[in-house]
């Protein structure tokens, strides 16, 4: 049987015994109804893990014994900065949690003129907990010991001028490079831009190449948003990555 993965929210360097966070407690007792001496492995995002034994186990609080402190680095020597327009439905979880899956570093959920989602206030707070969850769940189901970051949202024209030295890339269905033929190697790292079902509009367009994006090709079909998000991850993976 697998020995599930816990992550835990506080730095575990140098403790000997913890209490799991509220919702891994829930987890762990409701859930998987695990009992006193039974393993589990805890990750604290510090790319380190640690085998746990269960000592004490009720359905509202569980504490444990660790037992060690391991490096564990299973992170790709590409990073991927994703900037996703919000899609509609369970397609932007559904994004979040295989982006995560595939090595992406950070995500950051983007407004656009042709988005079709309407977010604001309490609900929008409520949407970054949600989807930083869910990349939470994703590392702990794919083995990474690292979380990566769900920011806060931003409009497409704002994130477009952010600049941290990584290769911008945008996808547009005349490009005249796909990322096996890219002019240049991401050494820095990869921003990776996905427009919404509807696409950029032409300004957005417009805007992306005065920012300095170059603009890739995948293939002559034409995919959906989470369809193109990932086979353009798997494809930067596979070039330049650990796939």
């Amino acid at each position: 049987m697998r020995i599930p993965r816990i992550y835990h929210p506080e730095n575990l360097e140098n403790k000997k015994a913890c209490q799991l966070s509220e919702d891994a407690a829930n987890h762990v007792g409701r859930v998987l109804r695990m009992q006193a001496g039974e393993q589990i492995e805890l990750f604290d995002g510090t790319n380190h893990i640690y085998p746990a034994v269960i000592t004490n186990a009720s359905k509202k609080a569980v504490e444990v014994e660790i037992q060690a402190r391991k490096f564990d680095n299973r992170e790709s020597p590409l990073s991927i900065h994703l900037g996703q327009v919000i899609s509609r439905g369970d397609r932007m979880e559904f994004t979040i949690q295989k982006s995560v899956e595939l090595g992406v570093n950070v995500i950051t959920p983007l407004w656009s003129e042709r988005c079709g989602v309407k977010l604001d206030g309490d609900r929008l707070d409520k949407k970054i907990q949600q989807w930083q969850k869910i990349a939470i769940a994703a590392c702990e189901q794919c083995g990474r010991n690292i979380i990566p970051e769900i920011r806060p949202m931003m409009k497409l024209q704002d994130w477009c001028v952010e600049n941290d030295g990584a290769l911008k890339l945008n996808l547009h269905p005349r490009a005249k490079y796909s990322i096996k033929t890219l002019p240049e190697i991401p050494t820095a790292g990869v921003r990776l831009l996905i427009g919404s079902e509807g696409g950029l509009s032409s300004r957005e367009i417009s805007q992306t190449e005065t920012q300095g994006f170059t603009e890739i090709l995948l293939g002559k079909r034409v995919l959906r948003t989470e369809t193109a998000a990932l086979t353009a991850i798997t494809a930067l993976q596979v070039c330049f990555g650990d796939l």
